[in-house]
């Protein structure tokens, strides 16, 4: 059983002399330690969270600008396609009155040397006829 005299008097001062020195040889090192740990994990994580809002902030930056790009390829594209399409039209177009002209031209001339074979014909066929009547007659015509 426990005896309830000086020595337990003794004993609790004993108790808060070991605390006080234990509080300053190694509790409040102890704590000054973890206070310090803790302010360096906390500045960190404020330190990656200012980061991450960074890179958050420039990755939205590089979409928005990604965007812009292929929105203007595509109208390049389409301005390109568009250029291209008036170009085949004007350069068909041009082909296609080219080739109307040399029609018409060796139209023309078939027409021409058709005229001319017809009236080579015709003086043949006048003579032959004239010929052939003599022939037939017997006398010149």
């Amino acid at each position: 059983m426990i005896k309830l005299d000086w020595t337990l008097f003794l004993q609790f001062i004993n108790f808060m002399i070991l605390m006080a020195v234990l509080n300053a040889l190694l509790f409040k090192p102890l704590r000054a330690a973890l206070r310090a740990r803790k302010e360096t994990i906390e500045g960190s994580k404020a330190k990656v969270l200012d980061i991450d809002e960074q890179v958050q902030a420039q990755i939205a930056r590089y979409e928005a600008q990604l965007q812009d790009a292929r929105f203007q390829g595509g109208q390049e594209r389409a301005a390109m396609r568009k250029t291209a399409q008036e170009e085949e039209a004007r350069i068909l177009g041009d082909a296609s009155q080219k080739s109307a002209e040399k029609l018409q031209v060796i139209k023309e001339q078939i027409q021409q040397e058709a005229s001319a074979a017809r009236q080579a014909l015709r003086s043949e066929t006048e003579a032959l006829a004239k010929n052939i009547a003599g022939k037939v007659l017997g006398r010149a015509i």
